[in-house]
């Protein structure tokens, strides 16, 4: 049974990230998953009328609630649709896999199909589309070096290059212009753990989590591309 998760999320300089990869090499093993050390991550994420999912982690809402298309490297072999469910630094992801035509047509507008798919998300997604206007609204990539560890089931993972893309939703465009979220030397070090986080990797991971942040990718990328996009319209304005 799946169950809410912590999730805690710092800011770090490369120069800590490669001192915290050394130390977690030696009691955490590699993601398999992450061929050549890393992958990258591209999310579409979707959000209703209201602006929901940015207002409320804007305004520190307790309970909250994020929609995203996920895939990996840019391929359509793995195409996730993904509910995350936020619940003070607790997380719960729930996901329903998509074909390419089905996230095409989804990104086209056609949602149909979702209420045949035999998973709830897919009907639910459905219903947030047509009743609150769900929409996509920026993509957002990065590659993520992931260590796992059995004990406590933990996920600690260093996310570099953040960077967001809204003019085209495109998700399979390898090549779509996208902006650098960070002007500085910084990533995301992000610990996820379900049970208990041993003390042995908590004391690991201290030095580098004087910069304890709140902030979601979703967000910072939402606040770079409507930034970009209002001052472009300013531009152009001729009133």
């Amino acid at each position: 049974m799946e169950r809410f998760r912590h999730e805690l999320k710092y800011l770090i300089n490369n120069g800590e990230y490669e001192a915290l990869k050394v130390r977690l090499s030696k009691v955490l093993t590699l993601d398999p998953n992450a061929s050549g050390g890393e992958y990258t991550i591209r999310s579409l994420y979707f959000d209703d009328i209201n602006n929901s999912a940015y207002e409320e982690k804007d305004m520190g809402i307790f309970f909250r609630k994020k929609y995203r298309i996920r895939i990996y490297n840019y391929l359509d072999n793995s195409i996730k649709l993904e509910r995350k469910l936020k619940q003070g630094q607790y997380i719960y992801k729930e996901s329903a896999s998509l074909t390419r035509d089905e996230t095409e047509k989804i990104i086209n507008g056609e949602y149909g199909f979702l209420l045949e798919k035999e998973q709830n998300l897919c009907r639910e997604f459905y219903y947030e589309c047509i009743s609150n206007f769900m929409r996509p609204k920026v993509i957002v990539d990065y590659e993520r070096t992931p260590f796992v560890m059995d004990e406590g089931t933990v996920r600690i993972t260093f996310d570099k290059n953040l960077r967001a893309a809204a003019d085209n939703f495109d998700i399979f465009d390898a090549d779509l212009p996208a902006f650098n979220i960070f002007q500085e030397n910084k990533m995301i070090l992000e610990v996820k753990y379900t049970e208990f986080l041993p003390k042995h990797v908590k004391e690991m991971i201290t030095p580098a989590s004087s910069e304890f942040t709140a902030a979601s990718k979703y967000t910072m990328c939402r606040e770079m591309v409507d930034g970009i996009l209002i001052n472009n319209y300013c531009a152009n304005c001729s009133c």
